[in-house]
C-alpha cells in the first residue's frame, strides 16, 4: 500500500515498517509563540536599552525550543522492534496490539489503568495503540502509545511479529 497524497509524509506503509513523529499541530505553535510574545511584551513595558529587546531575544527562541522538544517523540516499527522515543520493545514479546480511538484511550488511561503500564501519551493526538505484552519476566502489562494512525501502527506491530 503506497501512501497517497493526503497521507502525511512522516508515515511509512506497514509492509516496510512504520515511522511517525508526534509533532505539535500548528495551532499549538501559534499559541506557544503568542504566550511567549505576551510575556516578552509584559517584561518590556516601554522600557529602553537592554530591557527593550532582551525579553524578545530570550523568550521567543526559548518557546521555539520548548515546542520543538514537545514534538520530538518518534514511533517506529523496524528490525523486529517497536521503537518509541528511546524505548525499545522486541515484537516477539507482543501478545496483541489494539488500536484505540479517543474514547478507548481515555478508558485505558483512566481510573482502572495499571500503574506499571508504559505510557507515552500526547493530549493533542487523539488515537493510541495498546500493546499487550506476553513477557512473564517483565512487570509491565502493556504499553499505551499515542499515534495519529492507530490501525496502521497496530497492523505494523502485528505484521512484524508474524513469522515470515
Amino acid at each position: 500500500m503506497a501512501p497517497t497524497s493526503s497521507e502525511p509524509s512522516a508515515v511509512v506503509p506497514a509492509r516496510s515498517g512504520y515511522a511517525e513523529r508526534l509533532t505539535l499541530p500548528w495551532w499549538l505553535w501559534l499559541a506557544g509563540f503568542g504566550v511567549a510574545g505576551l510575556l516578552a511584551t509584559e517584561l518590556w513595558l516601554g522600557s529602553t536599552g537592554v530591557r527593550a529587546w532582551l525579553p524578545f531575544v530570550v523568550l521567543l527562541p526559548l518557546a521555539a525550543v520548548g515546542l520543538g522538544w514537545l514534538g520530538r517523540i518518534r514511533l517506529a516499527v523496524r528490525d523486529g522492534e517497536l521503537l518509541v522515543d528511546d524505548a525499545r520493545l522486541p515484537v516477539r514479546f507482543v501478545a496483541d496490539a489494539i488500536p484505540l480511538d479517543a474514547g478507548g484511550r481515555r478508558e485505558v488511561l483512566g481510573v482502572g489503568a495499571d500503574p506499571l503500564a508504559f505510557v507515552v501519551q500526547r493530549p493533542w493526538v487523539p488515537g493510541a495503540v495498546q500493546v499487550v505484552l506476553a513477557d512473564p519476566a517483565d512487570p509491565t502489562p502493556y504499553w499505551v502509545v499515542s499515534t495519529r494512525h492507530p490501525v496502521r501502527l497496530a497492523e505494523a506491530i502485528l505484521a512484524a511479529r508474524a513469522p515470515n
